[in-house]
Parts: structure tokens; C-alpha cells; sequence
């Protein structure tokens, strides 16, 4: 969240937000100290503090979080400097909160930790439950956290800090710092113990390394409930942006080779609407100081080993605070589309518009599918290849369509669900498949303004 963004948003809009934001902080404390209990080590961020309060005479734990979450900040203000966003000084007080809550939440969950002299078959599943559900509640709270999109942690805000320096991808530069905060935590425990203690620095903090980052992804597709309760700009259409009551919106989404786009083509003409392609990633490029061909190589192409890498990195952070490259052409490219479909009628074509749009209530969705002969065909004849390397690029392309939409909206980009009418272009050609397009577009408009009864 940045100064520039409180500008667009009402008091009332921020209101909502910070009231959540803290509801979510509450969460992500319980969850943290849910798995704590489980007495198998606590999460990466979590592991300082909580190996420091069981010394001897330590503090709690809640006190120690303060105290790391303050360094944080003043570690921000050292590295970014004049680019420190002033309103990230709230940290503090969410430094304070969040330390509170952390104390408040060990002491709800005390009833919980499993007694050591249970046996071993009873204990450990006990145990393995506990640390399963305290890290699926944590991430979920960290799933809420970035739907509010306000403030954020300053466990989070110092990693980030070090990337935008650094220029470095933030989900590498946040697994560093965990593994760093872990090899701290486990420094404190052998030299104030001179042992290992499992309890503290154990399995549980590595299953969280991991679990914690895959569950935040797996929650984040199902929260559209939280953005329009928040008035987010980032769900179906811009509070700022209205959408006027009877424009059509048509989105395009197509297999490679099918002639998806020429079917746009002649469908906005057939309407007499925009077309919007090749200008998002024009817009795109513009805003995020990227070449044109930087983002029409990497906008809806992610190979199969970018997604595990993507599943497995802990993004607990707002997308549009996220250096990660892929992220910022998606955010980007999200905010255009909403923007130009509250603009006027229009056909926009890919770029997950379909998923965007989807609370739009005047936006109708397309999928065009073809016979792999007839995207060969269309393949060779365009670029000039033999079919073999055709049939390569056609397969390796929708491939990285499909990992772009799984990563982003956690659909399968084939699902016929998903849209409105699916139209196999082999079967009716070009100019047939707009024209069926067209008149679907004429139906969708006539029931939205008749619904019928």
C-alpha cells in the first residue's frame, strides 16, 4: 500500500480496512501460536522470539516480537530512506498490536500444549494436528492480510526493504530471511543451552517454511468475499470506476493458434467497440519501466518449474507492493483492464480479463478452442515453421497460459465453467465464430436489461 493509493480510497473504504487488518492480525497471532503448541518449533519469523522467551528469566514472547518488529522498521528507514513510505510508520503501532496479541493468543491456546509424558503414538499426531491447523489458520490470516491491503508486518516490510535495494526478486530475498532468522533463532539456542533443543528449533519450523507459503496460495483465489466487502479495486470493478449499467465487455480467451484474435478483431468491429490487446501491453510497459517485449514475452507464460517455485514461495506480502516481476505485470495489467472496461464497450482479449471481470455484472466471457490441425495450420502458415516445431510452440504456449491462470485465479484455464459460451473456431471458422459471438453478446445484453422472470 502506498501514499498514492490512500488518495483513491474514501475514509469509509479505509475505515474497512484497518478495522479488518486488525481482526486479521488477531488471526495470524492464533495461528502462530496454535502451532507453537504443537511443541515442534514455531515459523521462521516467529523463531527469535520464541527461542529467547524460554530462557530463564526471558520475557514473553510478545515483548520480544515488539522488540524484532521495531528493528525491522528502523532497518527500512536505514535502507530505503527517502523512499520510505511515511505511512508505513503505523508499523509501530502495529509492531505493539501484533506483540499483544501474540501474548494474548499463547495464553488462549496454553490448554493445548501437549503434556510430555503422553505417549509417543498419542503425542506426536497430536502434535503434527496442532501444527497443520495453527499454520493453515496462520496463512489464511496471511491470505485476509494482503486482501486488506494497507499495512503489512514489518517481518515483511524488512525483507521487501532489502529487495527493492538490492533489486532483487522478493520471494528469494524472503526465503533468505527466514533461513536467517532460523539459523539466528537456533545460534541463541545452542549458546544459551548448549543443546539442541527440538522444542524449539525443530520440524515444525521447517514444515511452516513451506505448508505456511502453499496454504496462502491455495486461500487466495477463494477471498473475493473480503474485496467486496473492503471495496476492493482489485475484485470484478473499480468503487472508484463504476461500471455504466448496459455497456457489453467481452473477453477473449483462446488456445494458441485457435484465431482467437482475429476473431476479436472482427468481433469489435462487427460491434463497433474497442479492441484491447497489444495497448495493455504497451500501458504495462510503460508504468512498470519494462520493454514491450519484456512483457509480451513473460505476461501469460509461466513454465511448469516458475509455478512449483511460485507455490512454494511464501508471498505474504500486498501484490502491488511485490517487486516479483511476474506479479507486477499481472497487478498492472489488472488495474488497466478495469479501468478500460468501466470506460466504454469494448473486447479484451486474454490477459486473464475473464477472471478480472468476473463480479462485472456486463461482462461476458469467451473461450475459442480449435482441432490441433487447424492451429498447426494457422501456426505454420503465420511464423513459417514445419509442423513439428508448431505442434512444440502451440503446446509449450498453452501450457504457460494455463500455469498463468492456475497461479493467479487457481482455475483451470480450460474449464468451460468458467465462461459463457466456448466456440470451437475449426468447426465454423473465422468469420462464423464471430458472428455466433455476436449474437450470444445481443442475448447476454437483451437478458441483462429483461432479465426474465
Amino acid at each position: 500500500m502506498t501514499t498514492k493509493s490512500y488518495r483513491h480510497r474514501s475514509a469509509a473504504e479505509l475505515l474497512r480496512r484497518y478495522v479488518a487488518f486488525t481482526a486479521v492480525l488477531f488471526v495470524i497471532a492464533f495461528g502462530t501460536s496454535l502451532s507453537i503448541r504443537a511443541n515442534l518449533g514455531s515459523s521462521p519469523i516467529s523463531c527469535p522470539p520464541y527461542v529467547l522467551s524460554l530462557l530463564p528469566g526471558a520475557w514473553t514472547m510478545g515483548s520480544y516480537v515488539m522488540c524484532m518488529h521495531i528493528f525491522f522498521i528502523l532497518a527500512q528507514i536505514l535502507l530505503l530512506r527517502r523512499n520510505y513510505e511515511k505511512i508505513q510508520l503505523l508499523q509501530i503501532l502495529v509492531s505493539f498490536l501484533f506483540g499483544w496479541y501474540t501474548d494474548l493468543t499463547m495464553w488462549l491456546t496454553s490448554f493445548l500444549q501437549v503434556p510430555a509424558d503422553w505417549p509417543l503414538y498419542v503425542a506426536w499426531p497430536l502434535r503434527f494436528i496442532e501444527l497443520l491447523a495453527g499454520g493453515a489458520i496462520l496463512a489464511y490470516g496471511i491470505a485476509c492480510e494482503v486482501h486488506c491491503d494497507v499495512l503489512m508486518l514489518a517481518g515483511e516490510g524488512f525483507p521487501l526493504a532489502i529487495a527493492k535495494v538490492l533489486k532483487r526478486d522478493f520471494g528469494k530475498v524472503k526465503i533468505c530471511s527466514d533461513t536467517g532468522l532460523v539459523c539466528i533463532g537456533a545460534a541463541i539456542m545452542l549458546v544459551a543451552t548448549k543443546s539442541w533443543h527440538w522444542d524449539m528449533v525443530g520440524i515444525g519450523t521447517l514444515v511452516s517454511m513451506f505448508f505456511v507459503g502453499f496454504m496462502v496460495r491455495q486461500f487466495n483465489p477463494h477471498l473475493s468475499w473480503l474485496d467486496r466487502m473492503l471495496g476492493d479495486s482489485t475484485a470484478g470493478h473499480s468503487s472508484e470506476h463504476p461500471s455504466p449499467v448496459y455497456h457489453p465487455v467481452v473477453t477473449i480467451s483462446r488456445e494458441y493458434g485457435s484465431g482467437g484474435h482475429a476473431i476479436a478483431e472482427k468481433l469489435a468491429h462487427s460491434l463497433g467497440v474497442k479492441l484491447y490487446d497489444r495497448k495493455l501491453i504497451d500501458q504495462t510497459a510503460h508504468e512498470l519501466g519494462f520493454s514491450t517485449e519484456y512483457v509480451a514475452e513473460n505476461e501469460q507464460n509461466i513454465s511448469t518449474a516458475k509455478l512449483w517455485e511460485l507455490i512454494f514461495t511464501d508471498k505474504s506480502i500486498p501484490s502491488s507492493m511485490n517487486p516479483n516481476h511476474d506479479d507486477a505485470i499481472f497487478v498492472s495489467q489488472s488495474r488497466t483492464i478495469r479501468e478500460l472496461a468501466s470506460e466504454g464497450p469494448c473486447v479484451i482479449v486474454g490477459r486473464l480479463a475473464d477472471y478480472i471481470l468476473r463480479d462485472n455484472p456486463n461482462a461476458f466471457h469467451v473461450f475459442v478452442t480449435s482441432s490441433e490441425e487447424f492451429a498447426v495450420g494457422r501456426v505454420c502458415h503465420r511464423y513459417h515453421l514445419d509442423e513439428k516445431a508448431a505442434k512444440e510452440r502451440i503446446e509449450q504456449v498453452n501450457r504457460g497460459r494455463a500455469n498463468h491462470c492456475l497461479q493467479y485465479s487457481g482455475r483451470r484455464w480450460s474449464d468451460a465453467r468458467n465462461y459463457h459460451l466456448v466456440v470451437d473456431a475449426s468447426s465454423v471458422g473465422i468469420q462464423g465464430a464471430s458472428r455466433i459471438i455476436e449474437e450470444a453478446v445481443r442475448l447476454f445484453r437483451q437478458e441483462i436489461k429483461n432479465p426474465a422472470h
